[in-house]
């Protein structure tokens, strides 16, 4: 009996996970010459009963205008006042207006003027929706699955998952938000299974977008790597209780970036274990807070785990941010480019000089040692030296081929620093094991540039491992041939 029951749950989560291809049949959604552009619109706010919603359809439809979108995300808060029903006719009307397939995923505001079931039933009226409640057994209503098919053929390249956060705690004990529940995490697991099984085992690239941010965004809040506005600090609206579902992510591995509302004065992006959390940017004015009306465009590129996404008002666009490497707009900014060296070095190599003494602390280099050697090496090579307690100071030029922005990453044991044309761009100086990595970025004019590196050993383990990537070219150590001697 046990067996069978086992077999029936199967079946039913298999029909729950393919029978959430697009609500419309006239609608697939489908990368474009090897793109696919979405604008999320969060927290609209549309009241009827007030008339500054009357201004929200001609902002909006400025930016679908500018940016011609693939699709439209609506992460929750879309409708807010009563009739809801006129609300809700009201986004279609913009909808059909734009001409714009669009899903909608539930805000903590929405059921509060309609059933959840009412909202949806009214949806799937409109040929230009994509949604759909989802399984009926989840938590909630909007949990679905969005395929992005390929450019040339009706293989499922990418995905979008919509979840519904819910609105506040139901345990009695816990005040507060909601936060998506297990049952709904298992359904994601599931269905993430089943595509990764579909494409030979890969995982597929994939978005989630739902309305009330997890707990890793309160978290990273404070993070200096963010990029955007955090006018809302701690005050980040996510639940006090954290469900696990970025960790169910990690394991699944096919979430790249989740996209959520709710919070209006942030619209912030920033990394958590290679997940980008973000914010939209708010979309209504009856929403409070004072940051300009627009959206947040992502674009997926076909066939790779990448996306760029930036902020887009009626005005301009702003806040650019490319994923996973985390190239923002300031790094591009030609300001930003440090320019090469007036120099024409002849001879590959590294200049070194070798210290041993008591090293604890990147601030005891290099006065807790005595100079042993100097010299040149081919690169920042460490084999030769004494097994603990010792200190290099490395310097030398590189020759960057391309003007770009540059990741440089430092796995050290114990600790390092790297410095380019004297800034300091990669800070892994405090004493410790092999297992943590650093790295930093900076924007480099082509041509010749100093670079120093400060590594120190105290005590077991020594290692010093320096690698380099960009946009375009994916991470690999610096070769002797791109290192010469700064005569």
């Amino acid at each position: 009996m046990k067996k069978i029951l086992s077999l029936l749950l199967t079946i039913v989560c298999l029909a729950s996970c393919t029978s959430n291809d697009n609500s419309s049949d006239n609608i697939k959604l489908r990368f474009k010459e090897g793109k696919f552009k979405i604008a999320q619109f969060t927290d609209i706010h549309w009241d009827p009963s007030n008339t500054r919603s009357e201004s929200v359809p001609d902002s909006l439809l400025a930016v679908l205008e500018k940016e011609r979108p693939d699709l439209v995300v609506m992460t929750g808060d879309i409708v807010t006042g009563r009739p809801a029903e006129q609300g809700w006719k009201n986004i279609m009307a913009m909808m059909q207006k734009a001409g714009i397939p669009y899903a909608v995923t539930m805000g903590n505001h929405d059921p509060e003027n309609m059933e959840r079931d009412s909202i949806f039933d009214i949806l799937a009226t409109d040929p230009l929706f994509v949604g759909e409640k989802g399984p009926q057994e989840l938590r909630g209503c909007g949990n679905y699955t969005l395929p992005i098919l390929a450019s040339d053929s009706d293989k499922v390249s990418a995905l979008l998952y919509c979840l519904d956060s819910g609105d506040y705690s139901d345990v009695e004990s816990v005040k507060g938000y909601a936060w998506i529940k297990p049952d709904q995490i298992n359904w994601y697991r599931n269905t993430s299974k089943h595509y990764t099984a579909q494409n030979g085992g890969e995982p597929l690239p994939a978005l989630a977008f739902f309305h009330i941010a997890t707990p890793e965004y309160r978290d990273i809040n404070e993070n200096t790597n963010i990029y955007g506005c955090n006018k809302e600090g701690s005050g980040v609206g996510a639940p006090d209780m954290n469900s696990g579902f970025l960790l169910s992510c990690l394991e699944m591995g096919d979430v790249m970036g989740m996209f959520v509302g709710h919070d209006h004065d942030n619209d912030y992006i920033g990394l958590e274990h290679g997940i980008a959390l973000a914010y939209g940017r708010v979309s209504g004015a009856n929403a409070y807070g004072d940051l300009p009306r627009g959206a947040r465009i992502i674009e997926l590129t076909e066939g790779e785990r990448t996306f760029d996404t930036w902020i887009s008002t009626p005005s301009g666009t702003e806040l650019k941010y490319l994923y996973p490497i985390g190239i923002t707009e300031d790094d591009l900014d030609s300001k930003a480019f440090l320019p090469a060296q007036n120099v024409t070095p002849t001879k590959n190599g590294v200049s070194y000089t070798y210290y041993e003494g008591a090293y604890k602390h990147i601030a005891d280099f290099p006065h807790a040692g005595k100079k042993v050697k100097e010299g040149v090496k081919p690169n920042f090579l460490i084999s030769d030296s004494a097994k603990d307690h010792f200190a290099y100071d490395f310097k030398a030029l590189i020759n960057i081929p391309e003007r770009d922005v540059y990741i440089f990453r430092l796995t050290c044991d114990d600790g390092a620093q790297l410095y380019i044309d004297g800034k300091l761009i990669v800070d892994n100086g405090e004493a410790h094991s092999v297992d943590k990595v650093a790295n930093g970025k900076v924007s480099l004019e082509k041509g010749f540039h100093h670079i120093r590196v400060i590594h120190y050993e105290n005590y077991m383990g020594e290692r010093l491992d320096i690698t380099f990537e960009t946009r375009n070219v994916p991470a690999q150590p610096i070769g002797d041939s791109m290192l010469f001697i700064a005569e």
